[in-house]
C-alpha cells in the first residue's frame, strides 16, 4: 500500500484521540495500535486455556453480514459478541432482498435504522468494509471480517496474539507464509502486521503462478523452493489452497501441489527445532499439510482458534469505544457551538 493510502486507511480507522472506531486493516496502524489489539485480546485471556466474560457490549447489537460463506470466521464473531454480552444478529445475505434488486447501499441503512452498533462483514469484493465505513454508516462501527483478495484483519492478529505468546516477541523471528499468496487476504494482512511488529525476515514459498507480483513493494523473500524457504525459519504458516486454483490452470493438482510444498515432517527438518506451525483453517489435509504435522508438537492450530475468540473481543469492544468517543467529542462541539 502506498503512503497516502495508508494514511487514508488509517484516518477512517480512527477517531480523532486516535482510538480504533473501524478495523478495517492492519495497513496503516501504528505498532502502538496493534500491540494495543494484542494487549487487550490478552486480557480476555485467563491463563488456563479459557477466555473471560466481560459485559462491556451488554445492550449493544452486533450483525454478522455475510456476504460469502464462512462458518468458522462468523462463528468466532458470534462467541465473541456474546462474551461481551452483545445480542447477536447473522443476517443471511444470500437470502435478503439484495438478491430482489436492493441495493447494498438501502440494505444497510435499512440495518442501521435498526440500531445496529457493529457491522462484521465479510465480502466477495476487494474495498467492501471500507466502503461501508466510509459511505453509509457513520455512527456504527464496521470489522472486516474479510473483503475479496485485499484483507483480513482479525485472522492476521489472532496469528500474531499466536506467534507473540508462543515465541515471545516478533523483533527475531523469521517467519515463512506457504501457499496462494497472490490470492490470499490472510497473507497480506500477515505481512502488514508483521513488518508493523517488527519481525526480522518475513518469506513467502509457492509456485510462481501463486506467488505476488508486488512481492519488491510488500517488502518480503520470495522463494519457489521449500527447502531454502524453510531454512532456519521460526514460525511456518500454511495457506489454504482454495479449490478453484486447483481446477485452473494456476496449479497441476493437489496431490502434485502437496508433493512440491505440502508443510511435511520431512520438509521442516530444515526449520528451527522449535518451529511453530500455523494454519488459518479450514486444512486440506494431505494438501498443505501432512496430518502429523497439522496435530503434532509444534502445531498451534486449535490454539489459533481459541486466540481468534479474544481477538474478535478486543477488536468488537474497541470499536464500539472508539465510536462512542467520537459521537461524545461531536456532541460536545454541538453543544459549545449552540451555547455561544
Amino acid at each position: 500500500m502506498h503512503l497516502s493510502h495508508a494514511h487514508q486507511a488509517s484516518r477512517l480507522q480512527l477517531n480523532d484521540h486516535g482510538q480504533l472506531r473501524h478495523f478495517l486493516s492492519t495497513e496503516g496502524l501504528s505498532r502502538e495500535m496493534l500491540t494495543t489489539i494484542l494487549d487487550r485480546a490478552d486480557s480476555f485471556l485467563d491463563g488456563h486455556g479459557g477466555i473471560r466474560n466481560e459485559p462491556l457490549l451488554a445492550g449493544r447489537t452486533v450483525m454478522n453480514l455475510f456476504f460469502e460463506p464462512s462458518t468458522r470466521t462468523r462463528t468466532t464473531f458470534e462467541v465473541a459478541a456474546k462474551r461481551l454480552s452483545a445480542d447477536v444478529l447473522n443476517i443471511d445475505i444470500s437470502k435478503s432482498s439484495t438478491s430482489k434488486g436492493e441495493t447494498l447501499r438501502d440494505m444497510l441503512w435499512n440495518l442501521e435504522a435498526m440500531t445496529a452498533d457493529v457491522f462484521v462483514v465479510r465480502h466477495g469484493a476487494s474495498g467492501a468494509a471500507h466502503f461501508i465505513a466510509s459511505q453509509v454508516t457513520p455512527h456504527i462501527a464496521v470489522v472486516n471480517a474479510g473483503d475479496g483478495r485485499h484483507a483480513h484483519p482479525t485472522q492476521a492478529m489472532l496469528d500474531m496474539l499466536t506467534i507473540r505468546r508462543h515465541a515471545g516477541g516478533f523483533e527475531n523471528l523469521t517467519v515463512a507464509i506457504i501457499g496462494d499468496i497472490r490470492h490470499s487476504r490472510v497473507a497480506r494482512s500477515e505481512i502488514h502486521a508483521l513488518q508493523t511488529l517488527g519481525a526480522k525476515e518475513i518469506r513467502v514459498i509457492g509456485p510462481r503462478t501463486l506467488l505476488p507480483r508486488d512481492f519488491e513493494e510488500l517488502g518480503v523473500n520470495v522463494f519457489e523452493d521449500m527447502t531454502t524457504g524453510l531454512r532456519d525459519v521460526d514460525v511456518a504458516i500454511a495457506l489454504r489452497i482454495q479449490n478453484e486454483r486447483m481446477e485452473s490452470a494456476l496449479l497441476p493438482g493437489s496431490s502434485e501441489f502437496y508433493g512440491l510444498y505440502g508443510l511435511t515432517r520431512e520438509r521442516l527438518k530444515v526449520a528451527s527445532p522449535d518451529v511453530l506451525v500455523m494454519h488459518p483453517g479450514p486444512i486440506n489435509r494431505g494438501v498443505e499439510i501432512e496430518s502429523e504435522v497439522a496435530d503434532g508438537p509444534n502445531s498451534l492450530i486449535l490454539k489459533q482458534v481459541n486466540y481468534g475468540i479474544a481477538v474478535r473481543m478486543a477488536v468488537l469492544a474497541m470499536t464500539v469505544e472508539g465510536q462512542l468517543a467520537a459521537q461524545a467529542a461531536v456532541q460536545s462541539r454541538v453543544l459549545e457551538g449552540d451555547a455561544q
